[in-house]
């Protein structure tokens, strides 16, 4: 199934009106070749996929975009949903398909798709569902775009990141997770919002696990340039820790509460996973929290067994992951992160991958 064509051909008869529409100038050359278009493919058109793309699209971060899902109906839905908006929006190309053939050469394939949890099913069965289900989509979605970077949203985002670098073939630099990129912008937020100032105006990070052990790094926040909790210390102005972790705990029961209220998260995932093809389409080099290869960053090991995915403040450009910043962990920290790489290995073990 492809789009409803844009073409040069109107009526029954496909009358061509392109060259009779627009006329030459005189004495012009032929038109020069057009640079080479950005293509961003989304597999996956629940909720956090369409918002995925809708973002994308009202930001102009693409050429194209191409949809893939099981549910052609819905699919085709959603893409002419789209496509209606097209006098609202910058020109892009949208296609969808149930095929993955129709992802061919993109530059960014983002994967939304994933199995959902049955009541009383176990987390390790429910993996296992989604590795089945990668192992259907991966192996041709990589070889389609042998050059793409593989951005991938579905949960458990840090072990299913791992399940796509193994099953794709790519290096490592070329496969990331959304990993914390959203959890730290609610940790923003949620600062900013005690303070009462602008989030663009704070620099916080959660990194480690997409999930319950996440690790704040409170040493390394800063507002306006300030270091926040030296800043308090040198003013004498006393905090206690249970405070930081009420806000910590916040930021990992943001997405709970926004499911429970709405039935499931999408606009803040939307702007966080196109925050993130920005940097990496635009070269733009920015830092974000996503879920890289850990292994051998501050005391990560892999502990002999696995080689864990999971969030570390990351630069973002062209290639892929350029490098992962060496910023300062307090013991307590660099202790939190260790285990929850831990956590994340123990599972990973068990995939058989």
């Amino acid at each position: 199934m492809q789009k409803t064509a844009s073409s040069s051909t109107l009526g029954p008869d496909g009358l061509d009106i392109a060259q009779s529409f627009f006329k030459p100038i005189q004495g012009a050359s032929p038109p020069s070749p057009t640079s080479r278009s950005t293509k961003i493919s989304v597999v996956g058109v629940g909720n956090v996929g369409m918002a995925i793309a809708q973002t994308i699209l009202t930001q102009g971060l693409a050429d194209e975009i191409a949809l893939v899902d099981v549910n052609a109906e819905k699919l085709r839905g959603e893409m002419l949903d789209l496509q209606h908006a097209a006098a609202f929006l910058p020109r892009t190309k949208i296609s969808a398909s149930v095929d993955y053939s129709s992802t061919l050469a993109s530059d960014l394939v983002i994967v939304t798709a994933g199995a959902r949890q049955i009541p009383g099913e176990s987390r390790l069965n429910l993996l296992q569902r989604n590795l089945a289900l990668f192992s259907k989509m991966i192996p041709p979605l990589a070889a389609g775009s042998p050059e793409t970077i593989m951005l991938i949203v579905s949960n458990p985002v840090d072990v299913l990141t791992y399940v796509a670098w193994k099953l794709s073939g790519f290096p490592s630099n070329r496969v990331i997770g959304s990993g914390t990129n959203l959890d730290s912008s609610r940790f923003r937020f949620l600062i900013a919002d005690h303070l009462d100032l602008n989030a663009q105006d704070v620099q916080a990070y959660i990194i480690g696990e997409h999930g319950d052990s996440s690790v704040a790094l409170w040493s390394s926040i800063s507002v306006g340039g300030v270091p926040i909790l030296s800043f308090l210390e040198r003013q004498q102005i006393a905090y206690e820790k249970h405070t930081l972790e009420k806000i910590h705990r916040e930021v990992v029961d943001g997405a709970y509460e926004v499911i429970r209220l709405k039935g499931y998260t999408s606009w803040a995932i939307g702007y966080s996973v196109a925050s993130l093809a920005r940097s990496i389409l635009r070269d733009q080099r920015s830092i974000h929290p996503v879920s890289v290869l850990a292994k051998g960053f501050y005391g990560i090991d892999g502990d002999g067994v696995g080689e864990p995915f999971l969030s570390l403040p990351a630069q973002l450009g062209r290639s892929g992951v350029l490098g992962v910043t060496n910023i300062h962990l307090t013991e307590d920290e660099a202790k939190q992160l260790q285990e929850s790489a831990k956590t994340i290995l123990e599972v990973q073990s068990q995939l058989g991958i």
